[in-house]
């Protein structure tokens, strides 16, 4: 499936002048913020590739982030851990979508990837399911949020060696598993995700 600019169309033709796509990358990792980034693309300046970051290879979607940056109106945002430990994930991913939003300035109609619209959304606004593969907005959103991820991960894992989070983003794999059990938990692991609560609690669940 390629993304095309028919869901912004249709937000024109309703009366919308400012138009962006949202995106979030981070749900499922144990480590690490979720993040999010708001893309108004001009529809006259919209770059070949765009599609959903999951499925672009690494130097493609560094190539269009860059691209975005220096031709669209982007903004990126994120929940940091405690935020994610505090609300839950999705409330989580929510703010750093309203975030996101809200630092483009006066965006009058939003495309949300999914299919729920956070509820501190200051705009108009239309949840897209599968949108990174639907919608040239939100694909946009959704490379540029990976990009931004990523090179958080990078530096997280130059202060936490050994989790490999360069690699595997803190999503958990089987080394980042057995690393946890090894050198233990970092301050940047979610301890509200269940593997991480279940190896902080054992001894107690043991003891009970």
């Amino acid at each position: 499936m390629i993304p095309d600019f028919s869901f912004e169309n249709e937000a024109f033709a309703a009366g919308a002048l400012f138009v962006v796509g949202v995106d979030e990358v981070g749900r499922g990792p144990l480590a690490g913020p979720v993040t999010a980034a708001a893309v108004r693309l001009d529809p006259a300046r919209i770059p070949e590739g765009l599609g959903d970051s999951k499925a672009l290879k690494g130097p493609v979607r560094e190539r269009l982030a860059a691209w975005l940056h220096d031709h669209a109106q982007v903004a990126v945002a994120h929940a940091t851990v405690e935020e994610i430990d505090a609300l839950n994930i999705l409330r989580a991913s929510h703010l750093a979508m309203e975030r996101a939003v809200a630092a483009l300035g006066q965006p009058d109609y939003a495309l949300i990837d999914g299919n729920m619209i956070p509820r501190g959304l200051a705009c108009r606004a239309q949840a897209v399911v599968k949108g990174d593969a639907r919608c040239q907005s939100i694909a946009a959103a959704s490379i540029v949020a990976k990009v931004a991820r990523d090179r958080i991960m990078v530096d997280l894992a130059q202060q936490f060696p050994g989790y490999g989070w360069e690699r595997n983003a803190g999503y958990p794999t089987k080394a980042h598993l057995q690393a946890i059990l090894d050198l233990g938990v970092t301050p940047a692991h979610r301890r509200s995700f269940r593997p991480i609560h279940n190896i902080l609690y054992q001894d107690q669940t043991v003891t009970s």
